[in-house]
């Protein structure tokens, strides 16, 4: 018996396979400008990206089938999408450096503990910064922030201002015009 069982399947894996090397050689090197070229490559894989959505060459996405981002939204430097489920990604969305978006986790009260996937919503002109962890199956509301190595296991209202493991509402954000 095998002790890693897998629910993907073998074209999955192999899709998978493909975008792994073509991260490797067309993605990851390509220098931090050419957003671009990262927008060509991710759409070839299946990205469904808005206009002047910015990649940085050090974000590593799993499945970019199961990205979705609106237009001018960023992934900053080394920003995981673990996308087993999709991440959909509002516009003018901000997710800083070293955060991690992860759709799956894994059912720890049965043995085989099997992959259980859901997918994550951020919502339009959210901030998700630096380090912060959102966990399967969360919503992050229109205007949201989520703070700095802030741990999110449930959903996030529309404006709040979140910080903490867990993450808590601390205060509703307020939006001044310039």
């Amino acid at each position: 018996m095998n002790p890693f069982p897998t629910s993907h399947s073998l074209s999955n894996r192999l899709l998978r396979l493909i975008w792994r090397l073509t991260y490797l050689v067309l993605f990851r090197p390509s220098p931090k400008v050419l957003h671009f070229w990262r927008r060509i490559v991710l759409r070839a894989f299946g990205a469904q990206l808005g206009k002047g959505v910015c990649i940085h060459p050090t974000a590593a996405i799993w499945a970019p089938w199961n990205l979705s981002m609106g237009q001018h939204s960023c992934l900053g430097p080394h920003v995981d999408c673990y996308s087993v489920a999709l991440i959909e990604i509002g516009e003018y969305v901000v997710v800083s450096q070293y955060a991690y978006l992860c759709s799956a986790t894994h059912d720890y009260t049965k043995r085989s503990m099997p992959l259980v996937s859901k997918p994550i919503r951020i919502g339009a002109s959210a901030w998700i910064a630096a380090g912060a962890f959102i966990g399967p199956g969360i919503h992050i509301g229109e205007g949201s922030v989520v703070g700095a190595r802030a741990c999110v296991t449930r959903d996030v209202n529309s404006w709040a201002v979140v910080v903490g493991n867990p993450a808590v509402e601390i205060k509703r954000r307020m939006v001044v015009e310039e």
